[in-house]
């Protein structure tokens, strides 16, 4: 959708689907849902005589890339998420990547039950408290974002793709059950009540829904689920699982029930043998 020296870019404000950029400004011209009208900037243009962004161009400060002010809790893009501060939420230790405002950060170690199991389970989840007033961006390692919100509900996530939770939400390190002394034990961490979570993923993750069809994940790439799903250890392990990767796919988490499972493209990383 060009034209002249202008464009349709999506709305740096997030306010709608698209804006006309003329070339060197924003216009008032926007599209949303395919209809066309006009709406005010509701922030000074970025390329205003006289502000911090005078005399510089390109596609870094045009507003393409500002801040989100759609919602006080969303993505900022498909890798990084934005939190403007009301309640205190946890988020893993070392995510935040920028701030603004006057935050607070502090670690959180959810009391001594839960830190003996992470101690014995490896279950980890560092987590810190944010609290105060202003806007906190997180990211992990360029994983993709994606943020559910749950009403009355429970969701089992994998200690390492948790980024962040409302502090409204219970959570605990729990034993995935089935579990038996030949498939050993498996940990995730359990979030229940009220709030928003935020994962991430390794790639685009595909949902599948349980009630379909018996369900089976490998350990490393089942990302979350459902709480109320049921689960059991599954081995299939032989002999020419030793050869390559070394494990193969000799352990799944099988699900049973109403309920989804969300597994990831990535197996996550693996440490060459020394």
């Amino acid at each position: 959708m060009q034209g002249n020296n202008g464009q349709w870019l999506p709305d740096p404000e997030g306010r709608f689907d698209f804006r006309w950029w003329d070339g060197q400004s924003w216009t008032d011209q926007v599209s949303h849902q395919g209809q066309a009208h006009r709406a005010p900037l509701q922030a000074a243009q970025r390329n205003a005589p006289g502000d911090g962004f005078a005399g510089i161009t390109g596609d870094l400060v045009d507003g393409r890339f500002s801040e989100k002010e759609a919602d006080p809790i969303a993505n900022q893009n498909a890798k990084m998420l934005r939190v403007r501060l009301g309640e205190p939420f946890m988020a893993r230790q070392g995510s935040m990547v920028a701030y603004q405002g006057n935050v607070d950060f502090s670690f959180e170690g959810g009391g001594a039950s839960k830190f003996i199991k992470k101690a014995l389970t490896g279950e980890g989840l560092p987590l810190m408290r944010c609290q105060g007033q202003g806007d906190v961006f997180l990211a992990d390692q360029a994983f993709d974002v994606h943020l559910l919100r749950l009403n009355n509900s429970g969701l089992s996530i994998s200690g390492k793709n948790v980024l962040a939770f409302s502090a409204s939400l219970d959570w605990n390190i729990e034993r995935v059950k089935g579990g038996s002394i030949a498939t050993g034990g498996l940990f995730n961490t359990t979030l229940r009540g009220s709030g928003w979570v935020a994962l991430t993923t390794d790639g685009p993750p595909v949902v599948l829904n349980a009630a379909e069809a018996p369900t089976y994940a490998d350990t490393n790439a089942v990302v979350a689920w459902s709480a109320h799903l049921q689960t059991q250890l599954k081995t299939s392990f032989k002999a020419g699982a030793l050869i390559g990767r070394g494990s193969g796919e000799a352990l799944q988490v099988a699900f049973h029930g109403d309920g989804f499972v969300i597994v990831q493209p990535s197996e996550g990383v693996t440490v060459a043998a020394q």
